[in-house]
């Protein structure tokens, strides 16, 4: 029997191999923005392009260190990757779904401002932004590309999907939603020195409970298009107090909601 000795050894051996390999992504996939030689700025279509390159192949790579981890860990069963990875057909309408709904009852307040400022009313907007052309245009634009689609796909694949599988077995899944920020922030620091992008803090990381990718991509990219709450705008704002109901009310149904709709039963189920 193996002393309590040599399996403390063990388990400390098998988590330095699952931080390390997390580190690892951490470290490519920040390294890989800078690879490109230049003083373009970051907006510049250039740099976008070379950026998407850059994490496209840090993304194609990754699958390969959790692969390299699953074998180095021995994993019995051994899962599907990609089903450890978080894509999976198994519970997609309600993985996409419901999370995206629970960020935006987060945001109840901010909405509620954008409907209130809109000139030509709420639906007016939605309207526009849901015909043909103006999705044309925008897939166009690299800058909305990137923040919409590139960079909530690449970060959340690298930094959730592959990841949290790895701190999982050595930290638990509770310790787990708490410490892969910390990976995540080693992404976004290089956008503090730039200084040209808004600080931003959500709760993907209890999303990705459910098992699915889709959600946090989703909801990285709703948060993106929102923006973080500009409270001080709110407190000169002439209808102040209808919108502070609505932040407060916003909060208020997250929490409520919150449990409810991240229970992995929901997820379980073929639709």
């Amino acid at each position: 029997m193996l002393s309590i000795k040599t399996l403390s050894d063990t388990f400390v051996g098998e988590c330095w191999i699952s931080v390390s390999c997390c580190l690892l992504l951490a470290c490519l996939y920040v390294g890989s923005l800078y690879v490109w030689k230049g003083s373009l700025p970051r907006d510049h279509p250039n740099t976008i392009k070379r950026r998407f390159t850059s994490v496209l192949c840090v993304s194609a790579v990754a699958p390969l260190v959790v692969l390299a981890w699953t074998h180095s860990m021995k994993l019995r069963p051994s899962p599907p990757l990609w089903a450890l990875l978080g894509i999976r057909l198994e519970g997609f309408v309600p993985a996409a779904v419901l999370p995206l709904t629970l960020t935006m009852v987060l945001f109840l307040g901010p909405l509620t401002q954008l409907a209130v400022e809109s000139p030509r009313g709420l639906f007016h907007d939605v309207k526009a932004g849901l015909n043909c052309q103006s999705w044309s245009k925008r897939v166009k634009d690299l800058k909305w590309l990137r923040n919409h689609v590139v960079a909530p796909l690449t970060e959340e694949f690298v930094f959730r999907a592959c990841i949290i599988p790895m701190l999982v077995p050595c930290t638990g899944p509770t310790s787990a939603i708490f410490i892969s920020p910390l990976f995540f922030g080693v992404a976004h620091f290089h956008h503090i020195i730039e200084q040209l992008r808004f600080g931003q803090d959500t709760v993907f990381d209890i999303l990705i409970c459910a098992g699915h990718l889709v959600g946090p991509v989703l909801c990285h990219s709703f948060c993106n298009r929102m923006g973080f709450p500009a409270i001080g705008s709110v407190l000169e704002h002439p209808q102040k107090s209808l919108i502070l109901l609505f932040y407060q009310l916003g909060v208020l149904l997250f929490f409520i909601l919150l449990f409810p709709f991240t229970d992995p039963t929901f997820y379980v189920q073929s639709w």
